[in-house]
C-alpha cells in the first residue's frame, strides 16, 4: 500500500486486527521523534494526523482537534501527560541507540537500557504526550 496517496477510505477500510492510534498534541513533533529515535516512518503528515509505519506494523497519530465530536476527548487531561499505564513495546529497536538519541528528540529517559531477567535489554524513553517506548532487544 501507498501510504502516501492512499485515500482515507482505503486506508481505513484496509485495517484489519488490532489497531493502536494515540492521541497527541501535536503530530509534526511526535512524527520526527519517533522517526529519530526509533527509525520509524512517518506517512501523510500533516498538522492533524500521521500514518506511521515500524517494520510490518502500521499505526496512527491524531491531534486533539481529530476527536472534537468524539466523547473520548473528554477523558484526557488537558495539562500533563497522558500516556500513563501504557507501554508501548519495540521489540527490533536498539535500547542504547534509542536511549542516545531520547533526550534530543524531547523524550525523559526513565529507565536507561538494562538488562532485565525477562532475557531482555530495554529502556523506558518517555515521550512529551507521557507514552512509554520501550526498546528492546534479547540479551
Amino acid at each position: 500500500m501507498d501510504y502516501e496517496t492512499v485515500s482515507a477510505e482505503d486506508f481505513g477500510g484496509s485495517l484489519r486486527g488490532m489497531g493502536v492510534n494515540l492521541l497527541v498534541r501535536d503530530v509534526r513533533r511526535q512524527s520526527a521523534m519517533l522517526e529519530a529515535v526509533f527509525g520509524m516512518t512517518a506517512h501523510r503528515v500533516s498538522a492533524d494526523f500521521a500514518i506511521i509505519r515500524y517494520g510490518a506494523t502500521v499505526f496512527q497519530l491524531h491531534s486533539d482537534g481529530t476527536y472534537s465530536a468524539n466523547p473520548y476527548l473528554s477523558f484526557l487531561p488537558e495539562a500533563g501527560p497522558r500516556g500513563a499505564g501504557a507501554e508501548l513495546r519495540l521489540y527490533d529497536s536498539d535500547p542504547d541507540r534509542a536511549a542516545e538519541k531520547a533526550e534530543a528528540n524531547g523524550m525523559l529517559i526513565l529507565q536507561p537500557p538494562t538488562d532485565k531477567p525477562h532475557g531482555l535489554r530495554e529502556a523506558f524513553l518517555i515521550c512529551p504526550d507521557g507514552y512509554a517506548w520501550v526498546p528492546s532487544r534479547p540479551l
